[in-house]
């Protein structure tokens, strides 16, 4: 008899619950339960999950990670999918290992790598794969003399920070004053140069910024699964261009995600994103982690978190390809269950914290919420 398989995700983003779902149906027909762990009690990742908890919060990195071991020892965990902490949990792998853990992530130093995007383009351009202009930004006078170069060669600025996940800290800059065009209708990421320079000189400390031209759709965003042995097993790419979503096998996107995933050893899952620059695609960000929209390619015929899973486990799937294309999509979103909790007592003293709870029954009626609305 072949016994169950015990993951654990922690502190992910919502969109996982799909990602369980297919740990669920995998064609292997294998059990399956799942443990997750995460800061919001109302999270669905915690409902979805066979057995949840919250994390302590103000872990340091180094106290997440005999967190981290902990759970994998109590809760018989073969297989760790780490978001949170990722980079710290990488670092004690042989830890993990000894615990009896496989941990789903790429090795310390390809996380590094990508940890800091300026590190990266660097990286990449040297293996030969295209980026666009850009420029470390720490202080209003780099940021004038970036926008300037960008604006002399005919491109509209935009920044991020130089480490982060997300799109969180995406802006555009613009030359417009502020004015009730920017307080009408819903808020947008265009930001008046005037209001940011002003927030740089108040700021008591220097930002990290990357400057660069914002660059123009499609973007597609390639999911890879990578083997230990550093050889890619599937590489598909997902296409969006305004509300439209689409999968694409052109080489122009995925050769330059396999030489990235390969030359850096991004094992498991990776997610390498693209946008064109004039008439060439060039990249964009590069995720260590599985993305939020891996489960998509469902519409393809293909489980890819199944498959990472079988290469932690040491069974290999083999070369993948998708059996077809699925057709252009769009998507929505639809109810997800969160943990049945009694209404909070009207009254000033604290409440008991949540307690550790299996959650089998709390999704059975809203499971099959719609994700994805075919045109």
């Amino acid at each position: 008899m072949v016994s169950r398989v015990r993951v654990w995700l922690n502190r992910t983003y919502a969109e996982n619950v799909f990602f369980m779902d297919q740990l669920r149906r995998n064609p292997s027909d294998r059990a399956v339960e799942i443990h997750a762990t995460h800061g919001d009690p109302d999270s669905p990742v915690l409902a979805a999950a066979d057995t949840a908890e919250l994390e302590p919060e103000g872990l340091s990195p180094a106290g997440y990670v005999e967190y981290a071991l902990d759970q994998c020892a109590r809760r018989g965990i073969d297989v760790f999918v780490p978001r949170l902490h990722q980079s710290a949990v990488v670092a004690h792998r042989a830890e993990f290992e000894a615990a009896g853990t496989a941990v789903l992530a790429p090795p310390p130093e390809a996380v590094a790598v990508f940890h800091d995007k300026v590190i990266a383009y660097e990286a990449v351009q040297a293996i030969g794969v295209p980026v666009p202009p850009w420029y470390r930004v720490r202080s209003p006078d780099e940021l004038v003399a970036a926008v300037e170069q960008l604006e002399a060669d005919g491109h509209r600025a935009c920044f991020k920070p130089a480490s982060g996940a997300g799109g969180v800290g995406f802006r555009v800059i613009t030359r417009t004053p502020f004015s009730l065009t920017q307080l009408s209708g819903f808020p947008s990421p265009y930001v008046p140069l005037d209001l940011v320079l002003q927030a740089l000189r108040q700021a008591e400390e220097p930002v990290d910024w990357l400057v660069m031209p914002r660059l123009e759709q499609p973007e597609v965003s390639v999911d890879c699964l990578t083997g230990p042995d550093g050889r890619v097993r599937l590489a598909v790419g997902r296409t969006k261009n305004g509300r439209r979503r689409g999968f694409t096998l052109h080489e122009q996107w995925l050769d330059p995600a396999r030489r990235i995933a390969e030359g850096f050893g991004l094992h498991y899952l990776s997610n390498i994103q693209f946008r064109m620059f004039g008439d060439r695609p060039v990249l964009m960000d590069v995720n260590t982690r599985p993305a939020g929209g891996l489960h998509q390619l469902a519409l393809c015929g293909v489980n890819a978190p199944w498959a990472a899973v079988q290469l932690a486990l040491g069974e290999d799937p083999g070369e993948m390809a998708p059996p077809f294309l699925g057709q252009d999509y769009t998507v929505v979103s639809g109810p997800r269950p969160v943990r049945p909790v009694s209404l909070p007592q009207q009254r000033s003293e604290p409440t008991e914290p949540l307690p550790a709870m299996p959650v089998d029954s709390v999704g059975a009626a809203v499971r099959g919420a719609v994700e994805a609305v075919r045109l």
